[in-house]
């Protein structure tokens, strides 16, 4: 059994965990038809396609790959850079809350993020939270994505981060696969009740004091597991 009593670190994922970020948040407004608009992201402006961006490819350079081959829709290709900040929503409910709570117990906190390079500073004048992290690494700028182990190995050497000292939570199941296979004690990310409790059991936070915000969901989370 994993020895937890040395866990000194929390490494966040942004996206999906701290961050609602989502491109149908703006394809919503671009699109009548709901099925149409799932077609165009599955299709046209895929996962695959924007993850070479997260690894450091020009959005411009991106763009114009896409209205090569879909040139009838150069609009809308193009609105998922022009308008890419429509695509952040805001805070995941909780997560900001639990992420304070990190900070107020003295753990150290670091962010480890898929994001394009150019696209980042978007986040970073939006989300005041984000200057918690003692360091943030994106993807973007140093050309690898996650779940590829080269980022792993640039994130624990660039902050002396020892994988068994550090909890690593990320909503994306091969994120976490990956992390766990690098050493870290990794959370795959469902919300903030869940998070907590997880780090309550791994001796990050205290147990949840009466009458809080979380009192009822973790009771809740609690009862659900043991039925």
């Amino acid at each position: 059994m994993r020895d937890v009593t040395c866990l000194t670190t929390v490494v966040f994922d942004l996206g999906g965990v701290l961050i609602d970020w989502d491109p149908r948040h703006l394809y919503r407004q671009l699109f009548e038809d709901p099925d149409e608009m799932e077609s165009f992201l599955a299709e046209v402006t895929t996962a695959e396609w924007n993850g070479h961006q997260d690894a450091g490819r020009p959005w411009a350079e991106a763009i114009e790959i896409l209205v090569a081959e879909y040139p009838e829709r150069r609009e809308l290709i193009e609105a998922f850079h022009r308008r890419w900040p429509e695509m952040l929503a805001g805070e995941i409910p909780g997560t900001v809350d639990v992420l304070a709570e990190l900070g107020a117990a003295g753990v150290r906190l670091v962010a480890l993020s898929n994001w394009s390079a150019e696209m980042f500073p978007v986040a970073l004048e939006r989300f005041e939270f984000l200057a918690s992290f003692e360091g943030i690494v994106i993807s973007g700028e140093i050309g690898v994505n996650k779940p590829d182990r080269r980022i792993f190995e640039h994130l624990t050497q660039r902050f002396g981060i020892g994988p068994e000292d550090a909890v690593f939570v990320d909503d994306s199941a091969a994120n976490v696969d990956a992390a766990t296979d690098f050493g870290f004690c990794a959370i795959q990310f469902t919300d903030a009740t869940a998070l907590r409790l997880a780090l309550v059991r791994l001796g990050l936070l205290p147990d949840v004091p009466a009458g809080s915000q979380w009192e009822n969901q973790t009771a809740g989370q609690e009862g659900g597991k043991r039925s």
